[in-house]
């Protein structure tokens, strides 16, 4: 088992979602960054759909009932086994009893903690990613115990990557969404030569940009969205979908945000600076 001392800010389980209910209303959820994600299940030699933490901001204190292998990855935490502090994107082999404390997420928003065989807790639809009411919480508590396979013998093939640092990205390639086409050119301008400014309101559902565009009226049925869609309110705030983001909408969508913009998203916080750049993908 590992077991949760501290909880830290907000760290949940999480894998690659829930992929076959979106017909019955049910958010994909999952990790927010999968190139992070991808690091640490292939560093552990483990499947890239296994569960870890994602940890926001505050990182949480963990006790290892069992020996095991971590991987810490995405943006950069303080970290601590025992009196040694920990790299990013390297292999750590942790002994039965070890107790990991983790602080700050430094640089960037989150950072995702993988364990030698994922963690193990029971799957709902397919998936063990944390999204209440879908699971019975949405977040870890103290006192939660994980379940994780022992990995005493695991030598991995390779022992260290080079930090990716995504939250130094600021650029964000998208391509056109379904109703692109009723921004007028002033818009349009806009919406790629402006800098925006992350809102304070930033959660796993959603995220909102200070600037503003023009105002509109414009009129949809509520429709399908996505991970990644880029919402466009009468107000002219925009909207950035994340995984736990809701399935239909009815504000238009004016863009969609290609994979490794939504990796980089997930690593920017209140004050963050992006901008969108028009790609194929």
């Amino acid at each position: 088992m590992l077991r949760i001392k501290r909880p830290g800010f907000y760290v949940c389980v999480q894998d690659y979602g829930r992929t076959d209910f979106r017909h019955y209303g049910v958010p994909r959820s999952g990790v927010a960054d999968r190139l992070a994600a991808a690091r640490v299940n292939s560093l552990l030699e483990n499947p890239e759909t296994d569960a870890m933490l994602e940890i926001v901001m505050q990182g949480p204190e963990l006790e290892f009932e069992v020996p095991s292998h971590i991987v810490i990855s995405g943006g950069w935490m303080e970290a601590w086994l025992g009196d040694e502090a920990l790299e990013m994107d390297r292999v750590y082999a942790v002994p039965k009893g070890a107790v990991l404390q983790c602080g700050r997420v430094r640089s960037g928003f989150r950072a995702y903690l993988g364990v030698k065989g994922g963690i193990r807790t029971k799957p709902v639809m397919g998936s063990r990613s944390q999204f209440f009411p879908v699971t019975p919480a949405g977040k870890l508590v103290a006192g939660d115990a994980l379940p994780i396979e022992p990995s005493e013998a695991f030598e991995p093939k390779l022992l260290k990557l080079s930090p990716l640092e995504l939250y130094r990205e600021v650029t964000l390639d998208v391509a056109p969404g379904p109703e692109f086409e009723l921004l007028d050119e002033p818009a349009r301008d806009a919406l790629f030569n402006t800098v925006f400014t992350l809102a304070k309101e930033h959660d796993r559902m959603a995220c909102q940009l200070q600037e503003t565009l023009p105002p509109h009226t414009h009129r949809m049925i509520t429709s399908a969205t996505l991970p990644g869609t880029v919402q466009l309110t009468p107000a002219g705030k925009l909207i950035l979908l994340m995984p736990d983001g809701q399935t239909t909408g009815g504000y238009p969508r004016m863009l969609q945000l290609s994979a490794r913009a939504q990796s980089i998203l997930a690593q920017k916080k209140f004050g963050d600076r992006v901008r969108f750049r028009e790609d194929s993908f």
